[in-house]
């Protein structure tokens, strides 16, 4: 108890810290500007903050009137980090919490790690699965510290699907018996059938979901389902797609498979999540269908994901055996790329998510990669239409209008990426909505 409201208490000094930023602008001088979208940075800039939106950015000098300065000292600016494939409520709860805890333990350690995401330079994220709901609305109130999340609350699976962790005694399931306690709390939740799932979409957009996540497709950490397996059938994902859509919003599949992925295609989906084992065939497919490729650079390293069951371990082999396959023949064909990390059940893992974006230099060059962090991620983004909770400028640039969601590094990560991996020693200043997280230029 006594180290939960220490942490509680550090986030709430970490807001009210920030908050105190909110009554003057700010200017920032002498920075060198990444605009999230352009390769040649504007050398010798100025930037000035004003409220929560970038005002203006310029090589004259420029003033603000009682505003604070901050002298940038030559340091490159990029925009807050974005990561498209996050989960707040698995990242850093470990997995035994999910056979023996509760959904207030899942809560809270989602809370402590938020401000740990913010940290690392992640001022935005698109939550993939599980239940931020309140950790979202108290981050963007300011009571705790942590990066935008676009929430797609519990991820839906059918019975015997990735998201389907129920005992392997609980067949037949009996229509009486209540929901399983993971689906009941909006953790994760099981759909079969076209009514079934028509309902339980409806529960999630009622939740506050930007997006839809669903399983149509094998998973390597789920045990009921081989990797080659096409979850759902068409009517049944056809259902998901048509819920989305009545809310002006969109499905995102995780998917390792063709068939699958073809499948899903077919339905109306609009990103793929993950995709490490598809076919050229496939890929060209999506760029007809104007389908993103959400990936994570998972491979079989130093970094490799660890599980106890032997079954998921060979999978994970499987499929990072296809990872730089899918990526360079998505780079080839044009396929619309997007990144997120994918971090589950350790705390410490969680902690290399800037180390998960440099090896995305693996298949791209620095610009190629910090321009998919942030402008690219962004444009992913804003397939949520109206859905969408943060829509008082763009995100994921650096621009007039734009949110002030800005990096200063001690660098420049266009030349060497490897910056981005250790953001507690070359991110000399964070700041999000305006407001300043981090700043050791003082």
């Amino acid at each position: 108890m006594r180290s939960i409201l220490l942490a509680t208490a550090l986030m709430t000094s970490g807001a009210a810290m920030a908050t105190a930023q909110d009554a003057t602008p700010i200017l920032i001088t002498n920075v060198n500007v990444f605009d999230g979208v352009h390769e040649a940075l504007i050398e010798n800039a100025n930037v000035v903050v004003t409220g929560n939106l970038i005002s203006e950015i310029s090589t004259a000098d420029l003033a603000v009137a009682g505003g604070t300065v901050i002298d940038g000292g030559g340091r490159t600016m990029i925009p807050g980090l974005i990561d498209v494939h996050w989960h707040t409520s698995y990242c850093c709860a470990p997995q035994s919490t999910v056979a023996t805890g509760d959904i207030l333990e899942i809560a809270i350690r989602g809370a402590m790690g938020s401000e740990r995401t913010l940290m690392r330079g992640f001022t935005t994220v698109r939550d993939v699965g599980g239940n931020p709901f309140a950790t979202k609305k108290m981050i963007d109130a300011g009571e705790i510290v942590g990066p935008r999340i676009l929430p797609s609350g519990p991820p839906m699976s059918q019975t015997g699907g990735h998201f389907d962790y129920g005992a392997y005694q609980d067949v037949p399931s009996n229509p009486g018996d209540s929901l399983w306690y993971w689906n009941r709390v909006g953790l994760m939740l099981i759909a079969d059938g076209v009514d079934d799932i028509t309902m339980r979409a409806r529960e999630v957009m009622r939740m506050g979901a930007s997006q839809l996540k669903i399983s149509g497709g094998g998973g390597v950490s789920s045990v009921y389902d081989p990797l080659d397996v096409s979850q759902y059938t068409l009517a049944e994902l056809k259902a998901f797609v048509e819920v989305a859509e009545s809310y002006n919003t969109y499905v995102a599949s995780h998917i390792f498979t063709d068939a699958a992925a073809q499948m899903a295609i077919e339905a109306g989906v609009k990103t793929i999540e993950h995709g490490n084992l598809l076919s050229r065939e496939t890929l060209e497919m999506m760029k007809e269908h104007d389908v993103w490729l959400s990936v994570q650079p998972l491979l079989n390293d130093e970094d490799a994901f660890t599980f106890r069951d032997p079954v998921s371990v060979q999978k994970w082999v499987d499929v990072t055996d296809g990872t730089t396959a899918s990526i360079q023949m998505a780079k080839e064909i044009g396929v619309k790329v997007a990144f997120g990390t994918d971090m589950l059940f350790d705390a410490a893992l969680a902690e290399k998510q800037g180390k998960f974006l440099a090896k995305m230099s693996t298949w791209y060059t620095p610009y190629e990669v910090l321009k998919m962090a942030t402008s690219t991620n962004a444009e992913l983004l804003e397939l949520a239409g109206p859905r969408h909770p943060y829509q008082a400028g763009p995100l994921g640039v650096l621009e007039p209008g734009a949110y002030a969601d800005l990096i200063l590094v001690d660098g420049n990560p266009l030349e060497d990426i490897d910056l981005v991996a250790d953001a507690a020693a070359n991110f000399d200043l964070i700041m999000k909505d305006g407001k300043i997280f981090k700043n050791t230029l003082d």
